[in-house]
């Protein structure tokens, strides 16, 4: 049955439906463009918000078991600076992080804390800094002046001397030797001086036989007492045994009887380093102190010996000072640069000579 105003027409009831329907969906769209406090078809951007934040600041260890995964983002995001796990879970196994673009570069702590050791949280998420320049190794300490770069040791053998000295302008005349001795690693050396009713002088060296010559152990000085120099190579020192100042041990020190051998084994071995003029400077070990001893290459010379004549080629040592001594040495090519002629002479002018007479068997 169909309703209708009087005096107006009838309304189909087909059209009747599509109205009521008309005005159904006008009244939802005015209903949903009105301001209200939930939206059934918006995504809850608030809880997603909160949830990607709590996942990136708190390290893994303490994410509770069966937390969820973190909500993918739509856009990279720089990677957080890891901390530290507590002490309690350092024993556990961490996870690999995935990929990441790269962070900004953490600044390097001043280097008046760098030699601090690192805070926990420094060491698990800074990587090793590198050691400092100033904690490298330190170079080898260098030799103090040019070395020799070869020797020649002569084989044992006995030199007899005659010597003439002076004392206080009294001449005297006494009988000298040269005991010289080794065995390829170790040497003795005796040098003896005796005259008539003045005693008998003695001087010793013992030492080792090395690449870079002898090295004495003890040196010893004997007359009426006995005096003596240690050269103690693991300290780097020279006790005397007058108890007079230690002094250091330099590279290539010798005792005032090695020198003389020495010197002969480094021109021995190379001839040619050291022409007229040219200057070796050695550490001399005497029984109370040490000095550095230098001399000069004068050149060859003729000797006039009790055997007739020998080439020789002489060295000079001026003193410098006070009270040093001169000391002309003369070593004999034909002898294996041994010295065939020595001549010390005092700053008052006493001196004592000792010329080759012979050799002998050790």
């Amino acid at each position: 049955m169909l309703l209708a105003a009087p005096g107006s027409a009838a309304v189909p009831p087909g059209r009747l439906l599509v109205l009521a329907a008309a005005v159904l969906a006008l009244h939802l769209m005015l209903l949903q463009a009105a301001p209200g406090p939930v939206s059934l078809d918006e995504p809850l951007a608030t809880r997603q918000f909160i949830t990607r934040t709590i996942e990136i600041n708190r390290p893994a260890a303490e994410l509770p078991a069966g937390a969820p995964a973190p909500v993918p983002e739509p856009a990279p995001l720089p990677a957080p600076v890891p901390q530290a796990r507590p002490r309690a879970a350092q024993a556990e196994p961490l996870s690999t992080p995935p990929a990441a673009p790269a962070a900004e570069p953490v600044p390097a702590p001043p280097r008046a804390a760098a030699d601090m050791p690192p805070s926990p949280a420094a060491a698990a998420s800074s990587p090793p800094l590198p050691a400092p320049a100033a904690e490298a190794a330190a170079p080898a300490p260098r030799e103090p002046g040019p070395r020799a770069t070869a020797f020649s040791i002569p084989g044992s053998v006995k030199l007899l001397y005659n010597v003439t000295g002076e004392i206080k302008k009294q001449a005297w005349n006494a009988r000298g030797e040269l005991l010289w001795r080794h065995d390829g690693s170790s040497y003795q050396a005796r040098s003896e001086v005796s005259a008539f009713l003045a005693g008998t002088r003695t001087q010793t060296s013992a030492g080792r036989i090395t690449p870079e010559g002898l090295a004495p152990a003890r040196f010893s000085d004997k007359s009426k007492t006995e005096l003596a120099a240690h050269f103690e190579r693991d300290r780097g020192r020279i006790i005397f045994s007058a108890n007079t100042p230690e002094a250091p041990l330099l590279t290539g020190a010798q005792d005032r009887l090695s020198v003389f051998l020495q010197l002969g084994a480094m021109i021995a071995g190379e001839p040619s380093r050291f022409p007229p003029a040219a200057t070796i400077s050695v550490q001399t070990a005497g029984p109370r102190d040490a000095d550095t001893w230098l001399f000069t290459v004068e050149g060859e010379e003729k000797l006039a010996l009790v055997n007739g004549e020998m080439a020789a080629l002489k060295l000079m040592r001026n003193p410098r000072r006070d009270f040093d001594m001169k000391v002309e040495l003369w070593l004999a090519p034909a002898l294996g640069y041994l010295p065939v002629r020595t001549r010390l002479t005092q700053q008052n002018g006493d001196f004592v000579d000792q010329q080759l007479r012979s050799t002998d068997k050790p």
